[in-house]
């Protein structure tokens, strides 16, 4: 089994660290390490540590010792998911679904059929759920590089993001929108890969047009449609594949 993950504020380059505060709290109340047992600590941005546990103090403090120091190189591809904000919960679905498949990076978009609308005090609380969300599923999937989650975007915003990609994707179930398979799309070697998901109400014309403009390709993913919170982590399964990122 992987060593678990601890997300701490600064990767330390050797000898003893201590993890306390809500990390320590969750190594010794929650998961009961005890001495000689490993860890992974990670500041989240690709940075991170090996190391093997001394003492568990308290019921909040871990005291471990650093064995190996090192820091995930940027991948050749990145891949960006702009999700159209769903109903209730789900929001949080996608994003830990999505960080668990390996996302780079996550935007909330204020879709014009979403029901869902992100403003003044519940828009800040429910930008900081996904990132929280994003924080643990990146912990329990053991990542050291946890996905960007982003400030919500207007379709505005998602265009000028998508003119800047090197591979601009809609997903559209339509067939008569001329979409393609995302199986068969041609992909870049290097660069950033835009993935864009609409809300239960599919991308409105007006949207699609748009995006179209912006240099966005409409894909779909098979004969079945999925939901919108289902739809990123399986687009970006398909991605992840046929770039390598699996392999």
């Amino acid at each position: 089994m992987t060593a678990p993950v601890f997300v701490v504020d600064k990767v330390p380059g050797g000898g003893e660290f201590v993890l306390d505060g809500a990390e320590g709290r969750h190594a010794v109340s929650v998961k009961r390490l005890h001495a000689d047992e490993e860890v992974t600590l990670t500041d989240g941005a690709g940075n991170w540590a090996d190391a093997v546990v001394v003492a568990a103090e308290g019921k909040d403090r871990l005291v471990v010792r650093v064995t190996a120091r090192a820091t995930e190189e940027e991948p050749a591809v990145r891949i960006t998911v702009v999700q159209a904000l769903p109903k209730g919960d789900r929001g949080e679905v996608a994003v830990e679904t999505m960080t668990e498949t390996g996302v780079d990076a996550i935007v909330p978009w204020q879709a014009g059929r979403c029901i869902t609308q992100w403003k003044g005090e519940r828009g800040l609380k429910s930008l900081a759920k996904w990132r929280s969300t994003a924080r643990e599923a990146g912990k329990q999937s053991r990542r050291v590089r946890f996905p960007d989650v982003r400030e919500a975007m207007t379709t505005k915003q998602v265009a000028a993001l998508l003119a800047r990609a090197d591979l601009a994707v809609v997903l559209h179930e339509d067939r008569d929108s001329g979409s393609a398979a995302l199986s068969t799309a041609d992909l870049p070697a290097r660069g950033e890969i835009v993935l864009v998901v609409g809300p239960e109400g599919g991308v409105s014309p007006e949207e699609l047009a748009t995006f179209a403009e912006a240099g966005a390709k409409p894909y779909r993913l098979g004969s079945s449609v999925l939901r919108t919170s289902t739809a990123g982590t399986v687009g970006a399964a398909v991605l992840m594949a046929r770039t390598g990122r699996w392999s």
